[in-house]
């Protein structure tokens, strides 16, 4: 089995984390007892993170296939943006704002606003092989993948808009700049966990180097050196407060790495 070293305090979106050996994936291999992290963009690892895996570089691919899309799970959504673009192909253009490989897309139904990406999924390849679609249950940023995810097939229709890829970046222009995870908290239904998160004065609130953003108060940042227990400490005060005020149970779309949960 391959290893690579990775410094998550480098490699994470929120820039916190240990240097861990992580085992490679390759050729559908996949070691036992080990938890996947894909491109490291909505997780946060704890100084003690269990045993961890990543995909290796065949998996990161695409090409077309007449009317449809082949798309390796390690492939960044960046490069499915370029590749639609170049070739004329609808419908992705928002994953020029939502970091992360596919794999990680697939599994939290990642997107922006209604547009969200099994909406135009065909199947997913585990090492159970093809499941369609309609085998998977999915929801609002959830679903019930719990497989690594190798490669996917979607729909791929002609036309891809400039006009949907700046509507796109005008969603996102509030987002703030210092090194996040996304998302701290899901929506709750019919609500926003930023308008929460403020409403119970934490916006901006730092504990050491972490906070909420004074920009978005639904994105937990990192001001530089911030650590694990900072950032836990902050999201179970927001938790606790929305709690106590609203009724609200806010869930975490950050992903927790932690071999003592």
């Amino acid at each position: 089995m391959q290893t690579k070293i990775i410094d998550f305090s480098k490699f994470s979106s929120i820039r916190i984390g240990p240097k861990v050996n992580v085992a490679l994936i390759q050729q559908d291999q996949i070691p036992k007892g080990h938890v996947i992290i894909g491109s490291a963009n909505n997780i946060l690892v704890s100084p003690t993170p269990p045993p961890l895996m990543i995909l290796s570089k065949e998996y990161d691919f695409i090409r077309s296939e007449g009317d449809r899309l082949v798309i390796g799970a390690a492939t960044p959504g960046g490069r499915v943006v370029s590749y639609c673009k170049k070739n004329d192909i609808a419908h992705f253009e928002y994953l020029s704002k939502l970091p992360g490989t596919l794999g990680g897309m697939l599994k939290m139904n990642a997107g922006l606003k209604e547009y969200e990406i099994f909406n135009y999924l065909v199947a997913i390849r585990t090492k159970n092989g093809w499941i369609p679609k309609e085998e998977i249950e999915y929801g609002y940023r959830k679903t019930s993948i719990d497989d690594v995810v190798f490669e996917a097939i979607f729909i791929a229709e002609k036309g891809f808009s400039l006009e949907r890829l700046e509507m796109f970046a005008q969603m996102r222009s509030n987002q703030p700049s210092e090194p996040s995870a996304g998302s701290c908290f899901k929506n709750p239904p019919g609500d926003y966990a930023g308008r929460l998160i403020e409403a119970v004065g934490l916006k901006g609130l730092r504990q050491g180097m972490m906070a909420f953003s004074e920009v978005h108060a639904n994105f937990l940042v990192n001001y530089g050196g911030g650590t694990f227990a900072d950032a836990l400490t902050l999201i179970r005060e927001a938790q606790l407060r929305v709690k106590e005020a609203f009724g609200i149970d806010l869930q975490c779309e950050i992903v927790m790495i932690d071999a003592t949960k």
